[in-house]
């Protein structure tokens, strides 16, 4: 039984002088009233114990140490064995005096002493009966007090409560015992064969776990029945508090043995793998650390890499969570953080490679050129944010892959077109299953430099849904002042843009969000003219189609005129893209011949282009003026110029003024203020302003599938209504364009050198415009201009006078 004293933790502690172990006697209730029978001496030696209570009937051992309570053992040992034990009220207080000692304390009888290896002096000794320390008679060479019994009350025989209270102590003792992992089952059998209930309480009471200072207060207690009620309160609260223990303990250690099952099954997978070579997750990582130790990246990042790390190497590679933080941290990795390529400064160089590439785009070589001249002299500078604008096929995009080549960066492409979602731009976050990065920072990985020409192909045909705007996502992209720190939700860690050079492209600047074109450098890339389209055809388009064909540059071979006859005839646009479809066509017309070893001339002429391309397609040329009304406009699409006819009639009526050809409300308005500014100055075309009274007025655009819009057709409106009414003739090979005011003035209109190329490609010769264009025209290579002439007005009578002739049509009406 006294191993199972010895562990006791909840119940049951060992307590002691100096912490030794407790014995468990069993007495008899004949033992008990013997011990009671005994007389109380006078006097008595006093041993203070430090740290424990002895209750009588209880046998506990005693270590002692002080030199009074050895020398007090040892008499007494030799003597009657008789002696008093109180506790201390401070165990911290190495020599106490008579007022350090409880009032209360139990006759005691040394059983048997030792002395042990270590020099100390064990005593075991037994409680008799209480006593009480009435006055210190002597304090060496040890202490000896005057003491009186302590009375002590105890239930009749025969007390069904009392009875019941014992039976309650037993049970909660049973339970207790039971309830700790320590004690042994046989502490319960010693509990249950207790006959004396006094001993019973005295010794649940030595035993239990509390405070010294608790079992002195149930020690001082006379009535028994009171120190049961004390005692039952105590270990009812000490079984809460182990079952609630037990409870917690059952739950951590199902936890414990499922990460020990794991840890375990971990354990011996390492082991395989290390008789395998090694753990390969384990030198990956390894490898992950190396690699980061090398990178140009700051503390912050490289705290955070860390951190991130640390946290992978303790994952479960089984887990679903592993891949996730994996693909995080090999990003972080593979981002080319601080790492920038050297930009070429040989301005000349970078010349001859833009000219190489690209055939006429001054204006755009210039920039460029600009660019790297600032960048060579100051040695760093902020990125500029250009934006070609122009139509489509004119080589802005292919422009963006030379430039990466003239500055020796690499070169991304990210297309724009259609995109719809925020988070192809800023990523996701990672909360979100497949969530990947922006398509900013992937191409940044592609490219392996934080420093690459970026082209935004088609920002202009950005969407916009209920997944959010992406084009304000771009405009922390494209700020000069934020980029510096731009923010991915994927990655959670600012990466610097402030160094790529963006280069974005479009064909229309309406249909980019303000706050975006702001931030953009716009560059105008003007359509092509006639001779451009040759010598980019010969120079580029040709060669390439050659070569992805098959076909040697000696076995093709084209007459005189094809080129010009093919762009004239079988193209109507302001770039060369539907030219390089023909040449494709046209190269493979030729291979097909090879190929099939048919007769054919070693040349292809012009007349050959019908029975390769079919019948040439009808383009709008000028149609003359042999009817009044008929006007020649020039209008500005997204694909480049285009001459467009306005028709008007006059027939007898009330003055209704009707519009047909898909015209848009700003078209339709220029219209009305044509109408509205010739009934109000009828003079000028010499007519009495009674006349639009009794005349109704129809105003056509032809193509009517087509829609149109737009103020620059105003002039010619207030032309076409003129010569209707006056049946007088246009000045022939003339086109014009222009908003008009109802105050007569003649404002200036946009797209001019498109507009101007395709007045060419219809056989224009002259063309009115506003005075105010006149900067438009001055800033066009003189090329473009060659075979024509312009006239300049300011107000609208100088359009009419000068596009209407005096001689009138064949078969004129007569308006009167």
């Amino acid at each position: 039984m006294s191993d199972f004293m010895k562990n006791s933790g909840s119940l049951f502690s060992s307590e002691a002088i100096d912490n030794e172990t407790e014995l468990i006697p069993l007495i008899t209730a004949e033992d008990e009233e013997l011990m009671n029978a005994e007389k109380t001496p006078a006097e008595l030696p006093i041993l203070p114990l430090r740290n424990t209570v002895l209750f009588p009937g209880v046998v506990i051992p005693i270590t002692v140490g002080r030199d009074r309570s050895i020398k007090l053992i040892q008499e007494v040992y030799r003597g009657n064995r008789t002696l008093g034990v109180v506790s201390q009220k401070d165990p911290d207080i190495e020599e106490p005096g008579a007022d350090d000692l409880n009032k209360v304390g139990t006759i005691a009888n040394i059983i048997r002493m030792l002395r042990m290896p270590d020099g100390s002096t064990t005593a075991v000794i037994q409680g008799k009966k209480r006593f009480e320390l009435l006055e210190m008679v002597r304090t060496e060479p040890y202490f000896t007090a005057r003491v009186k019994e302590f009375a002590e009350q105890r239930p009749e025989k025969g007390d069904k409560k009392f009875e019941a209270l014992v039976s309650s102590l037993k049970d909660l003792a049973t339970n207790i015992i039971k309830a700790s992992p320590h004690i042994p089952t046989e502490a319960g059998f010693a509990i249950k064969n207790i006959d004396s209930p006094s001993f019973l309480v005295n010794f649940i009471s030595s035993n239990m776990n509390a405070e010294v200072a608790e079992k002195q207060r149930m020690l001082e207690v006379a009535d028994l029945r009171e120190r049961a009620n004390l005692l039952l309160a105590n270990l009812t609260k000490e079984l809460q508090m182990l079952e609630m223990k037990n409870e917690i303990q059952s739950k951590v250690r199902t936890e414990v043995d499922k990460q020990q099952r794991e840890y375990f099954l971990h354990q011996q997978i390492k082991t395989i793998q290390d008789e395998l070579g090694g753990n390969p997750i384990d030198q990956e990582i390894e490898e992950m650390r190396a690699t980061a130790a090398k990178k140009k990246w700051t503390k912050k990042v490289g705290e955070a890499f860390e951190k991130e790390l640390g946290k992978l190497q303790r994952m479960n590679p089984a887990g679903a969570e592993f891949s996730v933080q994996y693909n995080y941290v090999q990003l972080l990795l593979e981002l080319p953080w601080g790492e920038y390529t050297e930009d070429k400064f040989d301005l000349r160089n970078a010349q001859k490679i833009l000219d190489r590439d690209h055939f006429g785009l001054e204006k755009v070589k210039e920039r460029i050129i600009e660019h790297l001249a600032v960048l060579k002299l100051k040695g760093d500078m902020k990125a500029p944010i250009i934006c070609l604008y122009g139509p489509p096929g004119v080589g802005k995009t292919s422009l963006g892959k030379s430039m990466a080549e003239a500055l020796g960066r690499k070169y991304v492409r990210m297309s724009l077109g259609g995109l719809h979602d925020e988070a192809e731009v800023r990523g996701h976050r990672k909360t979100y299953i497949g969530a990947m990065p922006g398509r900013v920072i992937q191409s940044l990985k592609k490219a392996a430099a934080s420093n690459p020409l970026f082209v935004l192909d088609e920002i202009d045909k950005v969407g916009k849904d209920y997944h959010g705007d992406p084009a304000n996502a771009l405009l922390e992209v494209l700020d000069p002042e934020q980029n510096h720190a731009f923010y991915d939700n994927y990655v959670e860690l600012d990466y610097d843009l402030s160094r790529v050079m963006f280069v974005a492209t479009a064909n229309s600047l309406s249909t980019i969000h303000p706050a975006l074109r702001d931030r953009m450098e716009i560059i105008e890339v003007n359509g092509y003219t006639l001779e451009e389209k040759l010598e980019i055809a010969k120079r580029h388009l040709l060669p390439k189609q050659l070569k992805d064909s098959g076909i040697k540059p000696k076995q093709f071979a084209m007459g005189t005129g094809v080129l010009e006859a093919i762009v004239e005839q079988y193209t109507d646009e302001s770039g060369v893209r539907t030219l390089e479809k023909r040449i494709a066509k046209l190269v493979r017309f030729r291979a097909k011949q090879i190929a099939l070893k048919e007769k054919h001339n070693a040349t292809i002429q012009v007349q050959d282009l019908a029975k390769i391309y079919g019948p040439s397609h009808a383009r709008d040329k000028y149609q003359g003026n042999d009817v009044a009304g008929v006007v020649t406009g020039l209008a500005w699409t997204p694909t480049g110029g285009d001459i467009l006819f306005l028709e008007t009639s006059i027939t007898k009526g009330e003055g209704k003024l009707t519009l047909t050809g898909n015209l848009g409300d700003v078209m339709k308005e220029s219209a009305m203020i044509a109408l509205e500014y010739l009934k109000a100055h009828s003079d000028i075309i010499g007519l009495d302003q009674e006349v639009f009274k009794r005349w109704n007025t129809h105003i056509h655009v032809p193509e009517g599938a087509t829609p149109k819009d737009g103020p620059s057709a105003g002039i010619a409106m207030l032309t076409s209504i003129a010569s209707a009414f006056t049946q007088q003739k246009v000045r022939k090979f003339v086109a014009m364009t222009g908003e008009i005011t109802l105050r007569g003035r003649v404002l200036p209109v946009g797209g001019i050198k498109e507009k101007i190329l395709a007045a060419k490609r219809a056989g224009i010769k002259e063309i009115i415009l506003s005075v105010d264009n006149r900067k438009d025209i001055e800033d066009i290579d003189v090329r473009y201009l060659k075979g024509m002439r312009f006239h300049y007005v300011s107000e609208m009578i100088d359009v009419v006078k000068h596009a209407l002739l005096k001689e009138k049509v064949e078969h004129a009406l007569l308006v009167a």
